[in-house]
C-alpha cells in the first residue's frame, strides 16, 4: 500500500513479501489472539518494529530457494518440493 508499485493481493507473481515476511508478521501478531482493534494495531506495529536484519536474510534465503525451485521446474508447480 502506498508504494510506487501496484501489486495485486494474491498475485501469481513471485515476491518475497508474500512468501515469507507476511507469514512471519502474522505468526508474531497471532501468537495470542488480539482482543481489540487497538490491540491488533499495536501488535502489528510491534511485529514490524521487531524485524531484524536476520529476518531480512531469512526472507532473501527463502525467496532464492523458491526461485531456484521455480526455475528447476520450468515454471510449473513446485511448492510440494520445498
Amino acid at each position: 500500500r502506498g508504494g510506487s508499485t501496484l501489486w495485486p493481493p494474491r498475485s501469481p507473481d513471485l515476491n518475497e513479501l508474500d512468501f515469507y515476511l507476511w507469514g512471519y508478521v502474522k505468526d508474531v501478531v497471532y501468537s495470542r489472539a488480539p482482543t481489540t482493534r487497538l490491540d491488533m494495531i499495536n501488535r502489528i506495529t510491534r511485529a514490524c518494529e521487531a524485524i531484524t536484519p536476520d529476518t531480512f536474510r531469512n526472507v532473501e534465503r527463502n525467496f532464492r530457494q523458491r526461485l531456484t525451485s521455480c526455475l528447476n521446474n520450468n515454471g510449473a508447480h513446485f511448492e510440494h518440493l520445498l
